[in-house]
């Protein structure tokens, strides 16, 4: 069995994987990884881990998860299964990786897997699973706050589906804006990148992949465990070079 982490800021994901298959996945505060994974330890024969880390300072913990399992620590020097070329390299997001990872295990190449999450990642992958990079634009949460934090008068909203063909008041004006708004955005990139890549495989995946869905025009498939799976795929290309105390 092998244990993938996927540390934030402030949410750490987990998911357990027999091979190929994703048996179980959990999401808790950061705070909380260390007893959690002593837990699953517990009730799962864990073999080995990989740790992802996008937010800052998160080293102790790594260290943490090395002192229980063979662990590897995802960077930018770890066996890949795809040339990206982003310039510089280094600067990638590990989560960005793993889901372009996800994207050459899918072989639906050329594929543009979307991230719908703090931010929107777009990242695109062509059939010889080389990565073209892709763009960021806020998330949708984010364009919420934008809209309180940069003006006199509008609120701070909850995300939520506007109602009718028009915002005739404030507050369905604004989720006019930031709901349909960003998925017009999403569909445009789609529409972008299907003008350079025929047979164009699209992937939404992040935390309001499913909230979304349901305004983009363009035929996608939802899959909220994608960034997992190319973890799992990067584990399996890495096992050989897991450090830690053996379980």
């Amino acid at each position: 069995m092998k244990l993938i982490l996927d540390m934030g800021n402030t949410r750490t994901k987990v998911g357990l994987f027999d091979g190929e298959q994703l048996l179980y996945c959990d999401g808790f505060t950061s705070s909380e990884t260390l007893e959690k994974v002593v837990l699953l330890m517990e009730s799962y024969a864990i073999s080995h881990a990989l740790f992802c880390a996008v937010g800052k300072n998160n080293d102790r913990y790594a260290r943490q998860i090395i002192d229980l399992l063979p662990t590897h620590v995802l960077s930018h020097e770890s066996k890949l299964p795809f040339i990206s070329l982003c310039l510089p390299f280094s600067a990638l997001g590990l989560d960005r990786i793993g889901l372009v990872a996800a994207g050459v295990k899918s072989g639906q190449g050329p594929i543009l897997v979307i991230d719908a999450g703090t931010c929107v990642t777009y990242d695109l992958l062509d059939a010889q699973n080389i990565h073209h990079g892709g763009a960021i634009s806020p998330g949708l949460n984010m364009r919420y706050k934008a809209m309180q934090d940069h003006t006199a008068n509008l609120p701070l909203l909850r995300p939520q589906q506007p109602t009718g063909d028009f915002g005739l008041e404030t507050h369905n004006a604004m989720h006019f804006g930031a709901v349909h708004g960003l998925a017009s955005e999403i569909d445009g990139f789609i529409e972008f990148y299907r003008e350079r890549f025929a047979e164009l495989t699209i992937i939404l995946t992040g935390g309001d992949a499913e909230f979304l869905r349901v305004r983009i025009k363009n035929d996608i498939f939802a899959h909220s465990n994608f960034l997992l799976e190319g973890l799992n795929f990067i584990l399996d290309l890495n096992i050989n070079s897991c450090s830690g105390k053996s379980s």
